[in-house]
């Protein structure tokens, strides 16, 4: 199909005269045979990583392979994820298998592993905008089937893929220095924590310091209400290098008189823990908090001062209380921290003069990392912005 705004001999076609999709699948997770010792590289959507593949997370056995819907596919191979990380890109750097969440070109017609390595990068947007479901979008090989694909004649595929990679690679010097000023910025931050926390000699377990530790119950999903009137922190909500919440998805819930879950109902300057997944995650709850709660998954400090409880935070924040906090993490491949471990963590003897000057120090430094930080962050944004301005131009034949 001619389109006129396009240039002579550029042509439109359907996404199925042009690529030929597949997908994986998983062999039974309960089949210990189909994973010990096993040598072929099993892709899932976390091993995507929108360029060349040469690893997987697991492997499996070939009685794994001939025993589920998993099929190998040769290096060189276009991979896009279909659940979740919608539209996220590979290609395979080596012989390997992926499961159902990933499809694989097992066919290309008249176009380049390359070119629609790009092509399916400018489309992404439209991919996520096409995703269905609740909580994890997904979409189906049929919605890549129903895609138009621009197709130039193949000499000039060759020029307009080293064009793209020759404007990415500009873009991409440009976008690691501004990451590797997002790292400075944190060894920074730490070395400001390092600094406030260096001279505090004398320490107590928290079990001196505290009038209760504990964590939430389990069961909240229940109570989820998007109407209810009191917040539900999750882990999600707590960062690694902040004390403050995120409040990008609130998660509200509407508890009955008797549930026994409000045993943690929170109060201003209660300090949270992590205690599972990302061990030793630390929040502080503000005194804007309203009627808030926890789940099993984190625990909560309320120290006999409460106006201690920020310095208290940034403490267990610094490496200083990280090393202690950590120090009794237990479980193999599951890690987890106890109350008891909690309890037992060293934290500094100060007075609320001294927490005062600390906290107020940190907080006036961490503002400007924080504002350096936006910059950065807008800046990023742009040049993603600017990846897909290049993408756009290319495949209307205008760069």
């Amino acid at each position: 199909m001619k389109n006129k705004s396009l240039p002579k001999n550029w042509e439109i076609k359907p996404m199925t005269e042009v690529v030929k999709w597949s997908s994986g699948g998983t062999p039974k997770a309960t089949e210990s045979r189909f994973y010990e010792d096993g040598t072929i590289p099993w892709l899932v959507i976390g091993d995507l990583n929108d360029g060349v593949v040469t690893k997987s997370q697991t492997k499996i056995t070939e009685l794994g392979l001939n025993n589920s819907s998993a099929k190998m596919i040769p290096p060189g191979t276009l991979m896009v994820a279909m659940y979740g990380s919608i539209g996220k890109l590979g290609i395979s750097g080596m012989s390997c298998c992926t499961n159902q969440a990933i499809a694989f070109e097992k066919e290309l017609y008249g176009v380049t592993t390359k070119y629609m390595f790009y092509y399916m990068s400018f489309v992404k947007p439209k991919l996520i905008f096409m995703g269905k479901g609740g909580t994890q979008k997904n979409i189906s090989q049929s919605v890549l089937k129903s895609l138009n694909v621009v197709v130039p004649p193949a000499c000039e595929q060759e020029q307009l893929v080293s064009r793209i990679e020759e404007l990415f690679s500009e873009l991409d010097k440009g976008v690691e220095t501004l990451q590797t000023i997002k790292q400075q910025l944190a060894v920074y931050r730490q070395a400001v924590l390092k600094e406030a926390f260096s001279s505090f000699a004398e320490k107590v377990p928290i079990r001196e310091v505290s009038t209760i530790v504990t964590s939430g119950s389990r069961g909240w999903a229940k109570y989820y209400n998007d109407n209810g009137n009191a917040r539900f922190i999750r882990i999600t909500d707590l960062t690694r290098d902040r004390i403050i919440l995120k409040n990008d998805a609130i998660q509200n819930v509407l508890l009955p008189d008797q549930a026994e879950g409000k045993r943690s109902k929170l109060r201003p300057n209660d300090v949270l823990v992590s205690i599972t997944a990302d061990l030793g995650s630390i929040g502080l709850i503000p005194s804007t908090i309203g009627e808030a709660y926890i789940n099993q998954h984190i625990a909560m400090i309320r120290f006999l001062n409460s106006n201690q409880g920020e310095f208290m935070a940034w403490y267990l924040k610094s490496d200083f209380g990280q090393k202690d906090l950590l120090r009794n993490k237990r479980g193999g491949g599951k890690l987890g921290l106890g109350l008891d471990d909690i309890r037992d963590t060293p934290v500094p003897v100060v007075n609320d003069e001294q927490a005062f000057r600390v906290v107020n120090n940190i907080e006036s430094r961490f503002f400007v990392c924080d504002s350096i930080e936006k910059t950065v962050d807008a800046a990023l944004v742009q040049a993603e912005a600017m990846r897909q301005s290049i993408l756009k131009k290319a495949f209307e034949g205008k760069l």
